[in-house]
């Protein structure tokens, strides 16, 4: 009986335990998100965190593509931007819904209760009462304070944003591509250049395709092509790919050239409204040779904004070149994609050409201190990875010469001093661009503008952050240049005060790689020294000439209140003086008192009312504004007269479309010489 009960009991354990393992077999299979799925579900890591950011980085990241876009061809940068509000009943429309009442109140987050309703009204009865008895006492009415009223969660607002540009454009083919398949982009060399993740316009499409389930309507026309692509399409998220809706051509009958693009999105422009013009204006600042249109045309007129940032100048900075990498900045990964990639066939012509600042005789000196195994002649594609190991390690080791900024395109000190004068009006105003340095083997260069006074700025420091052109408004509080602002510059030391006076602190750093925390690139950390020297140094030099000018300021309001002073003091001593005068007549005339021939004839002048209290008066104003003229004569002498023309001049060329000149470069000036 037993031996019959063991085998059944022994089948029934091994079923259920295969039955198990098939279960957890299940539960553990492998599964694979696509990027476009893995930023889906983490939006906030470009920047997509709630409603009104996402607003504001939608807007941001079309601009700073449309700005990309222009410079790359050399054309001065036209860009519009539009934010039209769409009501419930108009998106409803859109998507194709009926507007539906409410049925049942009380699923509703924003339902109140009758007895909630009444209490509320008893508080608000009570509330007019004490004001009215106020008003009828003559006492100050306190603001009435806002009612709280419920919002249902399901209760979103809606935005259509447009940008237009009249840049480079897209190829018709590559449209799709560029806006449908995340992680896939033209900046991907090492560049400087606003963007890096390829994510920017197709982060807009996810959120719109998660907010409203609307595609997005690009138009792009290139320079000299006859027609206009237009393309319709969302994307699929779990593939990665474009689900295209339509993708056609259209004539192109007014020549134009460039990128429109069109995206329906939830939003919040309420709470965001000043980051959105913030930014608008700090971008106008950066690149005083754009022209900006910005428009938020709104369900209620009277909240419609429409902003112009008219271009202050025409010249723009160079075109940043790709360069190649720095031996000290490059880890193992990519020297083993370098080698696959490379077109060299020798090991010495893949360190000559690949990497910078390598030439013939370092390179062979390089491949003699890798060993016996390596040679000048050796293919590149038979080195081995312990090889590529002994190359990463030299590359750490070795001391090389630092990457020259050839390759970076700062705003420059005309540029940044031009947008500075431009948006804020300040009374006085100091430049520096520092020149190239490096960390990590990657070039940067730091620019600073310091301001004192000026319109629309408030008391204390106002710090103004930029990173490859591109206005970093979020996270401010860690970053290196807030912190070298606030905590490592003696203010005082350089005659302006830090609580009082209307500070503008103006930072711009460019470099092909900005070592930005996190991907939504807001702030640039403290961590990196060399970096915060180069911040200190550049607004220190700022704050060094803004000295020369304050001092000479003040030297001007204290020779104005020395004249004023004196001015003062002039009917007095004319007064007492005269009084004198006329004393020493009356003692000459009854020949009490005998005086030398001069004073005799002044005192005759005197009694003949020749010289009378108003004439003193003159002669005395005469010899202060003398003696006003000779001290600040000599104050001239002494330091050079270098005053700073009154007004901030700016001359057109006659011809606009004269294209044959030369520019020559000032810090503070281009001089124009049309040929």
């Amino acid at each position: 009986m037993a031996g019959d009960d063991g085998p059944a009991e022994t089948k029934k354990g091994s079923s259920k335990n295969s039955k198990k393992s098939k279960e957890s077999s299940n539960e553990s299979t492998l599964k694979q998100k696509s990027p476009a799925e893995f930023f889906a579900e983490n939006k906030n890591i470009a920047g997509f965190d709630n409603p009104g950011k996402s607003l504001y980085t939608t807007v941001r990241e079309l601009v700073e593509n449309a700005l990309d876009s222009s410079e790359s061809i050399s054309v001065l940068p036209e860009v519009e931007v539009t934010i039209e509000e769409i009501g419930k009943s108009k998106f409803n429309s859109m998507i194709g819904l009926i507007d539906r009442e409410r049925v049942d109140t009380q699923l509703y987050d924003d339902y109140e209760t009758d007895k909630a309703r009444e209490k509320r009204l008893v508080k608000e009865a009570r509330a007019s009462e004490i004001q009215a008895k106020n008003l009828a006492s003559g006492k100050k009415n306190k603001e009435p304070g806002v009612s709280k009223v419920l919002k249902a969660r399901g209760e979103a607002s809606y935005y259509k944003v447009t940008c237009k540009d009249n840049g480079k454009g897209m190829p018709h083919d590559d449209i799709p591509n560029m806006f449908g398949r995340v992680l896939s982009g033209t900046k991907y060399g090492l560049k400087q250049t606003r963007g890096k993740f390829g994510l920017g316009a197709k982060m807009a499409l996810i959120w719109s395709k998660m907010s409203t389930g609307l595609p997005i309507e690009i138009s792009s026309s290139m320079k000299s092509q006859s027609y206009v692509t237009f393309c319709r399409l969302d994307i699929d998220i779990h593939r990665n790919i474009p689900h295209i809706h339509l993708h056609e051509k259209k004539a192109n009958k007014e020549k134009w050239h460039g990128a429109e693009i069109q995206v329906v999105i939830e939003g919040n422009w309420t709470t965001y409204r000043s980051k959105i013009l913030h930014y608008m204006r700090q971008m106008a600042v950066i690149t005083p040779y754009a022209q900006f249109l910005f428009r938020f045309i709104s369900e209620t007129p009277e909240k419609n904004v429409t902003v112009k940032f008219t271009r202050r100048t025409d010249v723009m900075p160079p075109i940043p070149v790709e360069t190649k990498h720095h031996p000290s900045s490059v880890d193992l990964l990519l020297i083993k994609r370098l080698v696959t990639d490379t077109s060299k066939k020798t090991l010495l012509q893949f360190l000559q050409n690949e990497f910078v600042n390598i030439n013939k005789n370092l390179a062979a000196r390089l491949i003699g201190e890798m060993g016996p195994d390596f040679s000048p002649g050796m293919a590149v594609k038979s080195v081995t990875s312990q090889q590529m190991v002994r190359i990463h390690q030299l590359f750490r080791q070795a001391k090389f010469d630092d990457p020259s900024g050839d390759c970076l395109s700062p705003a420059g000190e005309y540029n940044l001093r031009l947008g500075i004068i431009k948006e804020l009006h300040p009374d006085m105003v100091a430049t520096h661009s520092g020149s190239a340095q490096v960390f990590e083997g990657h070039p940067f260069i730091v620019e600073a503008g310091v301001s004192v006074g000026g319109r629309d700025v408030k008391q204390g420091i106002n710090i103004f952050r930029f990173a490859n052109r591109i206005p970093l408004l979020f996270e401010q509080g860690g970053d290196v240049v807030t912190r070298t602002a606030l905590k490592r510059i003696n203010w005082n030391s350089y005659k302006i005060n830090q609580t009082q006076d209307k500070i503008g602190v103006f930072v711009s750093i460019v470099s092909t790689k900005i070592p930005f925390k996190g991907t939504g690139k807001e702030y640039i950390g403290d961590d990196i020294s060399e970096i915060a020297t180069a911040v200190k140094s550049a607004i220190q030099q700022c704050c060094i000439q803004l000295k020369s000018k304050i001092v000479k300021r003040l030297q001007a309001r204290e020779q104005q209140e020395r004249k004023r002073s004196l001015s003062r003091y002039i009917p007095d001593a004319t007064g007492a003086v005269y009084e004198v005068l006329k004393q020493m007549t009356e003692e000459h005339t009854t020949k009490r008192k005998r005086y030398k021939a001069e004073e005799t004839a002044m005192l005759e002048k005197v009694s003949k009312l020749i010289i009378t209290k108003e004439t003193l008066k003159e002669k005395l104003a005469e010899h202060v504004e003398q003696v006003d003229y000779e001290m600040a004569l000599e104050y001239a002498t002494q330091s050079g007269v270098s005053e700073e023309p009154r007004e901030n001049i700016y001359l057109q060329h006659l011809n606009p479309n004269h294209s044959n000149f030369i520019d020559l470069h000032s810090p503070t000036f281009v001089f124009r010489l049309i040929l």
